[in-house]
Formats: C-alpha cells, structure tokens, sequence
C-alpha cells in the first residue's frame, strides 16, 4: 500500500510496530524517488496514535489519508482459547483501527477534507469459525466504519472500509496458535486462491478513488459474500467441512 500511494506521489508515513521492518519499506520507496519516512508505533496505545498522527500533520501541513491496516490473529476453536489471546487480538485489531480513525479524523475535520481507509477482511462480513477473535474485531470494524462513514458524509470527510479475501503476507508466521500446530494449519490453507499484496493494494486504492463505502475483493470474495446474504443455509455444509478439516489437527482431543 505504502509502495503504490509513494509512485503515485504521495508523501508516505510507514508505521509499524517492527520500525525495522517500517524503515526497510521505506528505504525501498526512497530507492525509487518516492518521499517517505519510517516511524514506530503500537496502534493498540492510543496516546501513540495521536502523537504520530499529530506530528505528521504538523510536519505536512495536512493529512489526506489514514489506512488502518495492523492486525493479528489467533487460530483456534474458542473451547482451547483464552481470555487473554482474545484481548490481544481486540486490543490491535479492533481499537487500533478506532485509535487511528479518531486521531485522523479530528484532523481531518479541522480542515474539511480526508479519507480514512479501515482494512476489515471477508472475515467481517460471514462466519468464519477457526478465527473467532479475529472474525470479532473484522465485524466490528465494517460496523465502526460504516457508522463513522455516515456522520463525517457532510463533514468533508469520507470513511471506507476494506475486506480482502486471503493475501500473502507474513501474519501467518505470527499468529496465536489455539491446540494446533502453526505448520499443519498453515499447510491446509488454499493457496492456490490468495493474492499477492501488490494486487490487493491496488484493489484498495481503486475503491478508495471510486469512494466506495465497503470494498470487497477479490471477484470470489463478492460472489462469496453476495451468495451468503442471499442463501445463508448454503454455507452451514461448508463450515462443518471446514471445521471437520481442521479438528482432524487438534492436538488434543
């Protein structure tokens, strides 16, 4: 994403947790003549949020866009789940996403324009077991910005929320992982369909330009979704396949 608003000529702030990995993004970008510059941050602590997102306003004069992206997960069946693990995934998933939406937005209101970018998944849009903390926090994001969308439509600020179906990135490596092994569930998964995160930046941003208040990607991920508004009962045999597949992994019974 940072990659395809820097060629587009947008000065880039790439932030993560990992600085290492934020810097050597941005070291990327720079390479290529794109202006960009790499900060830490822990989305789940918003006094962070609002420090970086201020600074950078600051610094630029304005602040055109925020893509809320950092996520983790746990995988697992809630009977071998914890309190604990669940908060985690709340903590980044869920409140990083509303500390960076409202840091950005009390911006953006003072100047009258921007557009915050909330990345969900097709998770938060039908029932994914395996991935309940996860699936949580995905739901409540399409719910928090659609509602946010609705209130800041006569502000001159827009809201959009992203739902991509599976893209190849490292969060498998860093996942939770609930009474399975990281190796047998990440064997398992469909690789064949996932799309590369160059693909899916720009099914982003093609949504983003067209202003569309929830972007669903790629085509299957539509048809997908279209189909369990429509037939929901047709998706009950799917999910006891997929949960019969994945028990045959459980560690303990």
């Amino acid at each position: 994403m940072c990659e395809k608003l820097a060629a587009d000529g947008a000065s880039v702030v790439v932030s993560d947790i990992n600085v290492a990995g934020a810097e050597e993004v941005a070291a990327a970008i720079r390479q290529r003549g794109g202006r960009t510059e790499a900060a830490q941050l822990d989305v789940s602590l918003a006094p962070e949020v609002d420090k970086l997102v201020n600074d950078v306003a600051a610094t630029h004069g304005r602040l055109d866009y925020m893509f809320n992206n950092a996520a983790v997960a746990v995988v697992g069946e809630l009977r071998d789940g914890n309190v604990a693990d669940f908060g985690r995934v709340v903590d980044v998933n869920l409140f990083g996403v509303v500390h960076g939406t409202m840091a950005a937005y009390r911006v953006m209101l003072r100047r009258g324009f921007g557009h915050i970018v909330n990345i969900s998944s097709v998770a938060g849009l039908m029932p994914t077991p395996i991935l309940t903390a996860y699936s949580t926090t995905k739901w409540a994001i399409v719910g928090f910005s659609t509602a946010v969308r609705a209130e800041a439509a006569g502000l001159g600020v827009k809201v959009s929320v992203a739902c991509p179906g599976l893209v190849r990135t490292n969060m498998g490596e860093h996942n939770m992982y609930w009474n399975v092994r990281k190796e047998d569930h990440l064997a398992q998964l469909p690789w064949r369909w996932v799309m590369e995160p160059d693909q899916a930046a720009k099914a982003v941003l093609r949504g983003v330009a067209r202003n569309q208040e929830i972007i669903v990607f790629p085509f299957s991920a539509r048809v997908a979704w279209w189909m369990y508004r429509a037939y929901p009962l047709v998706f009950a045999p799917l999910l006891r396949r997929m949960l019969k597949k994945y028990r045959a992994l459980r560690l303990k019974p």
